[in-house]
């Protein structure tokens, strides 16, 4: 401790001091409102120690309701996310949460990831952090620009520090607005893996996530990449974070 003298002063304390700053800090990070969270998992029921350890590291917002990991155990991805989806809507509790923050067995988000995508729910439905495929050819999980015609899912180069515009997102660590699934204009199952030909359509390859973001967009839905949150994707048999 430093040595000085302690006399009479106007001890406001450094927040109260310029308390404009204090609560534009707040208003940025939504702290005082109602941030209820549910988290939801697909798994195969092994995860890796460091995927584990990088969830426990997760900040929580401060007295707010955060429940999870909710872990659904040996469906397929697309299966595990609507029959998720189903349980919260279906809880008389949950159904009345504001938010669901999806989280995958191989993604390591950064520990103040969670309260940075709580930032930009005003603007945008579904906001998620930045993550790659897994390889050296990786390509950033941002899908598509919505200034661009026709839509189109084609990877984006990432803006730096920024909550970037897309047309659709990976799942590994994404922050949903529940209301989303109330609307009965979107279709079930929300999540679908395609992989055929769909008739009056031709050929089509989608998996569970751009199929539910190509739904969700055509009605008006904002989706956003937040570049600030880094998430690793782990290769488990290689024990590389791409």
């Amino acid at each position: 401790m430093k040595s000085g003298v302690i006399f009479e002063n106007l001890n406001l304390g450094l927040h109260n001091a310029d308390l404009e700053a204090t609560v534009a800090r707040l208003e940025q990070g939504k702290s005082y409102r109602d941030l209820s969270t549910i988290i939801i998992c697909p798994t195969r029921g092994m995860i890796p120690d460091r995927v584990v350890q990088s969830w426990m590291g997760l900040i929580r917002p401060m007295n707010q309701k955060v429940i999870g990991p909710i872990f659904f155990r040996g469906y397929e991805v697309g299966e595990a996310y609507t029959m998720a989806i189903d349980f919260v809507l279906s809880n008389p509790e949950l159904s009345t949460w504001k938010y669901i923050l999806t989280i995958e067995e191989d993604n390591l988000p950064p520990p103040d990831g969670l309260l940075k995508l709580y930032e930009s729910m005003d603007t945008y439905d579904v906001v998620g952090g930045l993550y790659w495929t897994k390889g050296e050819g990786g390509q950033p999980m941002i899908y598509g620009d919505p200034k661009v015609a026709p839509l189109n899912f084609i990877p984006q180069k990432p803006v730096a520090d920024t909550v970037q515009p897309a047309n659709g997102l990976g799942m590994g660590f994404n922050l949903f607005k529940i209301e989303m699934f109330k609307d009965e204009r979107l279709r079930k199952p929300w999540f679908k893996t395609l992989q055929g030909v769909v008739p009056g359509e031709g050929p089509k390859l989608y998996t569970q996530d751009l199929y539910f973001f190509e739904d969700a967009g055509k009605l008006g839905y904002k989706f956003a990449c937040d570049t600030r949150v880094k998430v690793g994707h782990l290769d488990p048999s290689t024990d590389v974070i791409w």
